[in-house]
Formats: C-alpha cells, structure tokens, sequence
C-alpha cells in the first residue's frame, strides 16, 4: 500500500475510495445513526486525504492507518452523546394505544441498508459473514451503546473487524495490555445485552418470500387472524420515535382489532436492513396517490416474525431501500 503515500493522487483517492464500504460499517457500528455516519466517513475520508504525506506503510498497513483516524473521528462524534436505543431497552412494554410523546432523532438506533453495511469486500466465508451480519442487526448496534466509546472500538476493531491487538492498542494509541483489558470488560458488558438469535434476510429463500407475502397480505386485508399466525410467540413491535411498544402477539392483536388507522395502506418489500427484511408502508394522501408513511424492518426467526420496528416518518430514505416515493393506486 505504500502507493498511497507516493503513487499520486488518483491511486490514493482510489485507495481510499476501497474503504468507503469497510468505513461505512465500522462506523455504523460505533454511532448508529445515518446522518453521523456519512458524516463520519466523509471526515475520515478528507482527513486521510489531507494526511497521506503522513502515512509510513513501514508503521501499520493503509487500512489500518485509515480505521485509526475513523476511530478518532467516531469518538469526537460520541463525545458528550447520550445512549441511542431501540423502544423495548427504554421501559416496560405499553399497554394500551397512546403513543406519548415522540423522542428527538438522537434517541434512536437507526436503519441502514445492507447493501452499504455488508459490501462487496466482506469475506467470503460464511460463518465470518454471518458474524458481520449479526454485528450490524438493530438490537445489536444496540447493546453495543451499552459500552464507553472507547471499549466499543475495541470490541467492534477485535471481535468484529479481527484486527490484532497489536493494531488495534496503535489505532487507540495505548498500551496492548490496556487494549485487551478493555476488550474484556467490553465483552462482559456486551453478553449481558446480547440480543436473541435471528435468521439471516433472504428475500430469495421460499420460507420466507411465503412469510413476506402472507404478512402483507394479512396487513393490507386487516385480517388479524391470520396476521397472529405469522408472529412468534415472543414477538415484540414498537414504533420510534415512540417509546410505546407492544409484547407479544396477543397485544400486538388486541391493538389491530381497535383501531382502523391503517385502512387503505399500502406495503412494498424493500432491499434488507440490520439483518432483517424490510417493507415500506405507505398510506393515501387525498388525491389517493400512496405516500411513504413508515419503513419496517421485521426480523425472522424460525419462519415466524419475532421483532418488527416500524421507523415513522422515515419517507426521505425509501430510495436506498429500493422503493418508490409514491404508488398511483389502480383503482383511482
């Protein structure tokens, strides 16, 4: 890699360029929420950028030099933050419909599509990538606010991106013993939030394109019935910005059956997010076109659906998922 420091500018902006995707996951990992990752990569991109007079290949490999200034970039952005969280981490499950108040953007664990988190330079094996996609599901990114800034960088650096020790106390700018001891409080701390297991998203597999259709279809016919037979038994639902969320199937039924808010709403399958299956819900303005109303992300396990969080006003972002900013309805 020593080309990035004299091989001229367009073997550098290509160099780095590579480690837009790499760059992406790491650093949703560490802040979990859109904006301040494109903001984060941007930085690191540009200061890499304006640094590469600096950067001695005979010290750390270009990667690892880049990851050190995303480490540096991600901890200044966290500095003074408060914990983002998913509504079941913040309080009891709700009992009724009232919403409350919604809480600011910065509460919140936010969605990313795969397709920038997972990117074409993951390894091929799959029980690392398998590893990957785990590491960037929602009630993951979650556990992982549970840890200080710095033992999240270590725990994601070690455990997730396999960079050494060694790398990884350089890239900290300390001392290998403390990067290990870190790690090991960041691993104690992360069991205790570890989220339950999920099935990887796969549009493809004919399990759950049947799931996804069947889930659709019960949604858009308000058959509740039906809609009960696909959620696991642990199923839980909540709807950020709300704290509100609901517990298991029967609640989740019993607040279907009183309300009809969401007559004539549309879904449309959408590219997978966090490891999970994702669908955009739109409703009718008053010339009948479908507009976005709410992206969901349903996670899956054993062909049942045992998480869906349902991201209100989440229109602006339905192209990165694949799906249009407006339906005309057939029936116009």
């Amino acid at each position: 890699m020593s080309t990035a420091r004299g091989g001229g500018t367009d073997v550098a902006d290509q160099q780095l360029e590579m480690l837009r995707g790499p760059l992406t996951g790491y650093c949703y990992r560490m802040l979990g929420a859109v904006g301040e990752v494109e903001d984060a990569v941007q930085e690191t991109l540009l200061r890499a950028y304006r640094s590469l007079d600096r950067y001695d290949p005979a010290r750390a490999a270009f990667s690892t030099w880049v990851h050190a200034i995303a480490t540096n970039v991600c901890l200044d952005q966290l500095r003074g933050a408060g914990r983002r969280a998913l509504p079941w981490d913040l309080g009891p499950a709700s009992t009724g419909g009232q919403l409350g108040t919604p809480l600011p953007p910065d509460a919140w664990i936010e969605p990313m599509p795969e397709s920038r988190l997972l990117n074409a330079v993951e390894p091929a094996d799959p029980a690392e990538l398998a590893l990957r996609r785990e590491s960037v599901r929602l009630a993951f990114v979650a556990a992982l606010q549970w840890l200080p800034p710095r033992q999240r960088a270590v725990l994601v650096l070690r455990d997730v991106l396999r960079f050494t020790a060694e790398e990884t106390a350089q890239m900290l700018d300390t001392s290998v013993a403390s990067a290990n001891s870190a790690l090991q409080r960041a691993r104690t701390t992360l069991d205790e939030h570890r989220p339950f297991p999920a099935d990887a998203p796969d549009p493809g597999d004919p399990l759950q394109r049947e799931l996804l259709r069947g889930y659709v279809e019960a949604f858009e016919a308000h058959d509740i019935d039906r809609l009960v037979t696909l959620l696991g038994d642990d199923v839980r639902s909540g709807m950020p910005p709300f704290v509100w969320w609901l517990d298991g199937p029967q609640a989740i039924a019993a607040v279907m059956a009183a309300s009809d808010g969401c007559d004539g709403h549309r879904l449309l399958p959408g590219a997978p997010a966090n490891g999970a299956l994702t669908l955009g819900q739109y409703r009718p303005d008053p010339d009948g076109v479908l507009r976005p109303f709410a992206l969901l992300l349903l996670e899956v396990r054993r062909s049942a659906v045992v998480q869906i969080a349902t991201y209100l006003g989440w229109g602006e972002h339905f192209p990165a998922y694949g799906l249009p900013m407006e339906i005309v309805r057939d029936d116009r």
